[in-house]
Order: C-alpha cells, then sequence, then structure tokens
C-alpha cells in the first residue's frame, strides 16, 4: 500500500508500505501527530532536519513546505499513525478550557515527543481501528480520540499550548529570502501566497516588484537555471535531480529545458 488509509476521514489516517517513498512537494496545512510505528522517517524542510525511527513520535507544525522520506528498516514495512489536529477542533478545546495563547511559540517547528506509558497507551488504542478498517469508526469516536492525543500532549508538555493553540495567520514575511530558499517544492502558487502572509493577489503584486515577473515565470526559470548548475558544474543527471527541483516528470524537466536553452538535457551532461 502507498497511500494511507483513512481510519476516521480527514482526521486519524495509517500508512504503510514496503519501499522507500519520497515526497517532495509536502504541503503541512494542519498540525500533525504521528508516531511511528516501525520503519524510519525523514522530515526536511529549509531550516530543520528531523528523523523519527520506531516507537518515535512527533508533533509537525502547520503552515510548512517539506520533504518526506519513508524507509522500510531491517525488512521490515514502514507504518505509521498520523492524526491530523483540525483548527476547529483545536478552537473548541481552546474555549472549553479557555485556554489563552498570549506568546509565539519559540521552540522548534517539529518537535520530537518524549515517550511515557500514557502516550504508548493510547496509540495501541488505535490500532483495533487500524487493524479493522471494515468496520466504520463514528466521528463523534474520532474526535473523542483526537481530544484524548491533544490532552495528552499538554499534560507531556504544557509548553505545546503556544504551538497547538496558536490560531494566528502566517505573518507577512521577506518574499525574496522565502522564495529563494523554497522555490524547488512543487507547490501551488496560492500555496506560497498563504505561507508568505499575502492573499493570491497581494502575493502577485509584490512578487513583480521584486523579481520583475510573474511567480509561475519566475519558478520555471529559477528552476531550470538550478538544474542547468547542476549539470555544468556538479555533472549531475537529469534523473538525480528533477523531483528535487520541483518537476512533476522528467519528459516535462526534459521539454522545458529544451525550449529555454535549445538542447536536450543529455547534450550537457558530461
Amino acid at each position: 500500500m502507498i497511500n494511507p488509509t483513512a481510519v476516521i476521514p480527514g482526521v486519524i489516517f495509517y500508512s504503510f508500505l514496503s519501499g522507500m517513498r519520497k515526497e517532495k512537494c509536502a504541503f503541512l496545512e494542519d498540525n500533525t501527530l504521528v508516531l511511528q510505528v516501525s520503519g524510519r522517517f525523514t522530515l526536511q524542510t529549509a531550516t530543520e532536519k528531523v528523523v523519527m525511527s520506531r516507537g518515535q513520535m512527533m508533533l509537525i507544525r502547520k503552515h510548512q513546505l517539506a520533504e518526506l522520506t519513508k524507509i522500510p528498516v531491517e525488512d521490515n514495512e514502514y507504518q505509521t499513525i498520523i492524526i491530523s489536529l483540525k483548527e476547529d477542533l483545536l478552537r473548541q478545546i481552546a474555549l472549553e478550557e479557555q485556554i489563552e495563547v498570549d506568546r509565539k511559540w519559540q521552540g522548534p517547528s517539529n518537535v520530537l515527543i518524549p515517550g511515557n506509558d500514557f502516550l504508548r497507551a493510547f496509540f495501541q488504542s488505535l490500532l483495533p481501528y487500524v487493524q479493522h478498517p471494515q468496520e466504520k469508526v463514528t466521528t463523534a469516536v474520532g474526535i473523542l480520540k483526537v481530544k484524548e492525543a491533544i490532552y495528552l500532549l499538554l499534560d507531556t508538555m504544557p509548553e505545546l499550548k503556544d504551538l497547538l493553540f496558536d490560531f494566528s495567520e502566517p505573518h507577512k514575511i521577506d518574499l525574496q529570502k522565502f522564495m529563494l530558499t523554497n522555490f524547488h517544492y512543487n507547490v501551488p502558487v496560492d500555496k506560497f501566497a498563504r505561507l508568505t502572509g499575502r492573499s493570491l493577489a497581494g502575493f502577485k503584486r509584490d512578487f513583480q516588484k521584486t523579481f520583475g515577473m510573474a511567480p509561475r515565470q519566475w519558478l520555471l526559470e529559477k528552476r531550470l537555471s538550478e538544474a542547468r548548475f547542476l549539470m555544468e558544474k556538479k555533472n549531475k543527471k537529469p534523473s538525480e535531480f528533477y523531483l528535487d527541483l520541483g518537476f512533476e516528470s522528467l519528459s516535462h524537466f526534459s521539454h522545458s529545458f529544451k525550449k529555454k536553452y535549445g538542447m536536450a538535457p543529455t547534450e550537457m551532461v558530461i
């Protein structure tokens, strides 16, 4: 299996696969709790790399672009349990518990959670739902399980309140710096806009002022320029990097490259 199975659609997922899988363009929209059942999981952002192995748990902060690598270890299948912590549920808990956040989270965007018996028992309690997907889980039961996860997180690390209950939108950040760091992620322009704290119209306007061209045109030009550098200076083959530069397929890259430079990529590889 490649894609996660929805134990509770949109909330709790279970995934496993038998071979390595690399996802370049993950847009992490919600806070997400992940338990690594087996195998190794690597999350790489522009500023941070976190590796998680069997039995470990991680809280992933919302509004991130990341590269995800999933690797089976020692002939075992790769398995994870993934819980999406939706903002509407977090808002509900904040109201019920009268939780107020008056400061920004100062810790890392991706937090390894110290293991304890309560969290481990919680994830064990999810396994029957995972192992019997034919048994439909009601939404009410699903919400109770997610609430339990949130309360256990807060009990384990009370400081996570500042991360979980931060409902502010991404603030307006340096557009040039962000795009030069994250141009290789193959995500829609509206996602780039949101992550830089702008409306789509505002993003396009600021982008034109900063780079002198439209976002899609600049992204293609930047990726092709980087590809040419990798081939000429690093002796890389297109098959080694086209996905890492945000191209959907090798043929897509080759067509775009030839259109811009007047020659096929293979003509440049030494």
